[in-house]
């Protein structure tokens, strides 16, 4: 008999992306969703779907995820974000892979990245590989307000086939994306003490640090193979750079 596995999903008003990926993990054992205050239809869809729906108040990324991890009763978890869904292909290697003995308790999962409605292969996006499916009490996010990652220490593989993640269908979600995540970077960087208080480092982290990434991505790592939105994509990230400082910078002078 294979083993048993939950999907762990945090939402707030993710009507346009939860059915989505809820109808891409139909046939795990148990999905799990802790909703943190939708206004919208997402606590409706969760419920229809026969997901296992948890309310609870927002404590940051990490933290929420974690409380979804343990919400989850089986020997397995697969960690998702609401906009991503498990293609076809990712979905039957996870049964196969399941139905034996795993050699190792987390996988690395490739990510497909969707930008305007076009893949991004290029400027470091593809295969873009995240820790995502592991056994439960063996890996545990970190608990920062923004980028969260998984905590895992022991030999990780890589599965084969990919997750997709419906990031950014408008440019107005993207730059209000950027938006909310550089202020989130700003309470980071501002409790590691990087505030730009002398003019070197203003000047580093505002203007030439963004610059330097938009080089290193669009061009070194060929993000200009990825077409117009290949280069809004790579310049609106180099602005979210210079935002996040410029607010770091702005919290500690006021």
């Amino acid at each position: 008999m294979g083993k048993s596995l939950s999907v762990a999903i945090i939402t707030k008003n993710e009507e346009a992306n939860l059915p989505r990926t809820l109808e891409s993990v139909r046939w795990a054992n148990e999905i799990v969703v802790v909703d943190s205050g939708s206004t919208d239809g997402t606590v409706e869809i969760a419920w229809s779907s026969g997901a296992k729906l948890i309310q609870e108040e927002w404590h940051g990324f990490g933290k929420q995820k974690n409380l979804a991890i343990e919400y989850c009763t089986s020997e397995w978890i697969l960690s998702l974000d609401a906009d991503e869904e498990v293609s076809e292909a990712l979905a039957q290697e996870i049964t196969q892979l399941l139905e034996e003995t795993p050699e190792v308790d987390a996988f690395f999962v490739p990510r497909r990245n969707f930008f305007l409605g076009r893949w991004i292969k290029h400027g470091g996006y593809y295969p873009d590989p995240k820790l995502r499916l592991f056994r439960k009490g063996t890996a545990w996010f970190e608990e920062r307000v923004v980028h969260e990652t998984l905590q895992y220490s022991d030999p990780i593989r890589t599965l084969q086939n990919d997750l997709i993640h419906h990031a950014y269908p408008t440019l107005e979600s993207y730059i209000e994306h950027m938006n909310r995540y550089s202020t989130l970077g700003a309470e980071q960087a501002a409790l590691k003490g990087k505030t730009s208080r002398s003019l070197p480092a203003f000047l580093w982290n505002v203007l030439l640090n963004p610059a330097a990434t938009f080089v290193y991505n669009y061009v070194l790592r060929l993000g200009f193979l990825d077409g117009r939105e290949g280069l809004l994509l790579h310049l609106y990230h180099s602005a979210y750079v210079s935002w996040k400082y410029a607010k770091a910078w702005q919290s500690a002078k006021s």
